[in-house]
């Protein structure tokens, strides 16, 4: 196991959300298994000023809530509690840095991350503060959250500005979609075996399905979701990022920018959907009242914090296509909402039918072959052959193999945000997003946000607990296709 060097971690937003649910679950249990060296310090932020023991009891009572009760072992707890510190910031003052400056004094030649678990719009601020503090050592690292900007010109002016303070090997855009074990070996899939390469291109494959389903909806969020919408919060980052590892062309190694180069040609060879393209290849909707597990839900426009004339979208299908030789003419469905029937996650590679069947269509059917790489809530690889049913005549029926990692690894896998915060103590860049491939994500959604805005139609209504507008299936049964749980 590699042996990580002494670190100061600075959470940013440390009482917040993302890290009481996420961030400090996460190191907790890289402490627990031994990852973490023990000179390796966590100090959380926040503008709201509190007590070291205030904050230790609501990050424990967070672990109460949130981790098995076989993990929180009250000794190990004891034992990671001696890493954390509470610091007060006002990440906007930079007079209120000079306590953080005080605990960090002395430790410069520590690998030192500045976790910005904040809105994006104190980004910029708080680099600049950290700056102006002289808190900012060669050994740095700012690692940045979701969404990095509004459109392609903020997000420009964010990269500009930080970069300007950190150099761009420092700063880590992070994705928690490819941190997940699945996206990792689907890496693994492809390019550590000769089984499916052969397979990976337009003569045998008909289309690949990109869905992230959530049953939730906007969960207190509305004031944020409210200006962003579905293709901006999810399409732009998550999805795009899963089809680059899907259709990328084999890179010449796992380095960090070997990679990076590949996906970025992928969102350059995207055919650009604009005006009435951007219109025809779409479907944006907004969720109605309607059911969840049984239970009523309201409609986005009942949310509390949402205006009553909102016209963002909760719910977005697309169909893309790649302009290069392996992927030309095939299309990449992409499709993500809230409200919906299931909460999934997943890629469907379907493939092409055998050229000539042998088999009297009375026995047999006309099922493809097709991968399925579930990302959540289980993860695992699921491959669609055909096989012989028993008995004497020669019928064909579905049959599957299944690969379940937590049946197949018996051992509890990491989860995305450990193993990001595990990179990025390493310094390990091929799973966060490069400067270019940020811009190139932007360059394609912004047309077909013009797109919307300029046209008339409001979204398309869909009851909560559904999978959608009727929309979002017309548009793939214009191909002859349909979405995976239709098939």
């Amino acid at each position: 196991m590699e042996q990580l060097s002494p670190f100061d971690i600075v959470l940013f937003g440390g009482t917040g959300d993302l890290s009481l649910r996420k961030l400090l679950p996460a190191l907790y249990r890289r402490h627990r298994a031994g990852q973490l060296p023990e000179d390796g310090r966590i100090i959380a932020t926040a503008r709201t000023p509190m007590s070291r023991e205030a904050f230790l009891d609501r990050v424990h009572d967070s672990y109460r809530e949130r981790l098995d009760a076989d993990e929180l072992n009250e000794t190990e707890w004891r034992r990671f509690a001696e890493r954390l510190a509470f610091v007060p910031v006002d990440a906007t003052d930079s007079h209120s840095y000079a306590q953080l400056a005080e605990a960090l004094a002395g430790r410069d030649g520590r690998c030192r991350v500045f976790y910005l678990a904040v809105a994006p719009g104190l980004f910029v601020d708080i680099c600049r503060n950290l700056q102006a503090n002289d808190l900012v050592t060669p050994r740095s690292r700012v690692v940045l959250e979701k969404p990095l900007g509004h459109d392609l010109a903020s997000a420009r002016a964010i990269s500009e500005q930080i970069g300007a303070i950190f150099p761009e090997e420092a700063i880590y855009r992070i994705d928690h979609y490819l941190g997940k074990e699945t996206v990792q070996n689907l890496i693994a899939l492809r390019f550590g075996n000769t089984l499916f390469e052969p397979l990976w291109r337009r003569e045998w494959v008909r289309d690949v399905q990109i869905s992230v389903a959530e049953q939730v909806g906007v969960a207190g969020r509305a004031g944020f979701y409210d200006r962003t919408g579905a293709l901006r919060d999810m399409v732009q980052n998550h999805l795009l990022q899963l089809l680059c590892i899907i259709a990328m062309e084999p890179p010449t190694s796992i380095e960090a920018d070997a990679v990076r180069d590949e996906k970025l040609k992928v969102l350059r060879a995207l055919t650009r959907l604009e005006g009435r393209s951007a219109l025809q290849n779409t479907v944006r909707g907004q969720y109605r009242a309607g059911a969840i597990g049984g239970q009523p839900v309201p409609g986005y426009l009942d949310e509390d914090g949402v205006d009553e004339d909102s016209r963002t979208e909760t719910f977005v299908a697309i169909k893309a296509e790649i302009a290069n030789w392996r992927w030309s003419g095939v299309p990449f469905y992409l499709r993500t909402g809230k409200r919906l029937q299931e909460r999934n996650a997943e890629i469907v590679v379907n493939f092409r039918e055998v050229p000539h069947s042998i088999f009297d269509v009375t026995y047999g059917t006309g099922l493809p072959n097709k991968l399925v790489i579930q990302l959540q809530p289980d993860e695992g690889l699921r491959l669609h052959l055909m096989a012989k049913a028993r008995g004497d005549q020669m019928r064909l029926r579905p049959a599957a193999l299944d690969l379940d990692f937590a049946e197949t690894f018996k051992q509890r896998q990491a989860d995305a945000y450990e193993r990001l915060l595990m990179d990025v103590l390493r310094g390990r860049l091929t799973l966060f997003m490069r400067r270019d491939e940020l811009y190139a994500a932007w360059e394609w959604i912004e047309p077909i946000l013009e797109a919307w805005n300029q046209a008339a139609d409001a979204p398309k209504p869909y009851t909560a607990g559904t999978w959608g507008p009727a929309a979002s299936s017309a548009l793939l049964g214009r191909e002859g296709a349909s979405w995976h749980e239709e098939a």
